[in-house]
């Protein structure tokens, strides 16, 4: 019997193996998947770092095992912001508001490259941050409450936009959600508000009693005018032929049953009926 045992494995086999292992390894740590809605920054170690033009976009892509990919969200996103500003005249103003941004796609590697991918702390928070505060210290609390939101709204959104224009960042909207003056201010121009309200509502009534006054007088006049012109215009012939003509349709009546029997004042008939 022969010394020598029989190897159950191969030495071609376990190469085979191995290298099987090594492939599906070299597979795993090179390869990488990007999600929907992200994109990814190239890190090139041998390679001058940060790419800053070529980005991956959604999918399966393959990746040397020695470089990096940097993953960032490039779907709208909303900042919740609560913030202490002053007014005009130096009063304390608590504002909420939302900011819609997102990563321009195309200016990823730069943004990762300049900022990095704490952008929203470095770059978003600070310049809604500083637009409000500039937009606010120009209106006075009364304006704030009453009739300037929205203008303010659109020159916060303006302000901001302006600050990251060259940040690699979109600004898509700023929302003004809440504005909380101090309680005594709230109230004092409440109170202004209303008094301005009952004035406006007194001169209203005012303005109709005089409007209602002028149309009468209007009225009065026109009445008066008509019967003077009226006055005017007749004489005793046109009031003689006047009478004629209706003492003749009178005495055509078949209910009448007239006895002309004499004449009456101005040379006019009288005519008697047996009512």
């Amino acid at each position: 019997m022969s010394n020598h045992q029989i190897n159950p494995f191969p030495k071609q086999f376990l190469i085979l193996l191995f290298g099987g292992i090594a492939f599906i390894i070299m597979i795993a740590i090179s390869t990488i998947t990007i999600e929907s809605g992200k994109a990814g920054v190239l890190y090139r170690t041998f390679g001058g770092g940060v790419d800053t033009v070529f980005y991956f976009d959604e999918g399966f892509h393959f990746v040397a095992p020695w470089n990096k990919v940097f993953i960032y969200e490039v779907r709208q996103q909303e900042l919740f912001e609560k913030m202490s500003v002053l007014s005009a005249n130096g009063l304390e103003i608590k504002l909420d508001a939302s900011v819609w941004y997102q990563p321009i796609g195309s200016e990823l590697g730069l943004l990762h490259k300049t900022r990095g991918e704490n952008y929203l702390e470095r770059v978003i928070q600070p310049s809604i941050r500083s637009a409000t505060r500039s937009v606010v210290g120009r209106y006075t609390p009364e304006q704030i409450y009453s009739s300037k939101r929205d203008a303010i709204q659109a020159e916060i959104y303006e302000e901001t936009k302006k600050i990251l224009d060259n940040q690699h960042v979109q600004l898509n909207e700023v929302l003004v959600r809440d504005v909380t003056l101090p309680q005594t201010i709230k109230t004092a121009i409440e109170n202004k508000l209303g008094q301005e309200q009952a004035s406006l509502e007194y001169e209203f009534r005012l303005e109709k009693a005089a409007k209602e006054a002028e149309r009468q007088r209007i009225e009065a006049r026109g009445k008066s005018d008509a019967n003077r012109i009226l006055s005017e215009s007749l004489n005793d012939k046109i009031l003689k032929d006047k009478g004629i003509e209706a003492t003749l349709e009178l005495a055509k009546s078949p209910n009448s049953k007239v006895i002309v029997i004499g004449s009456g004042k101005d040379g006019l008939p009288l005519i008697l009926g047996n009512n």
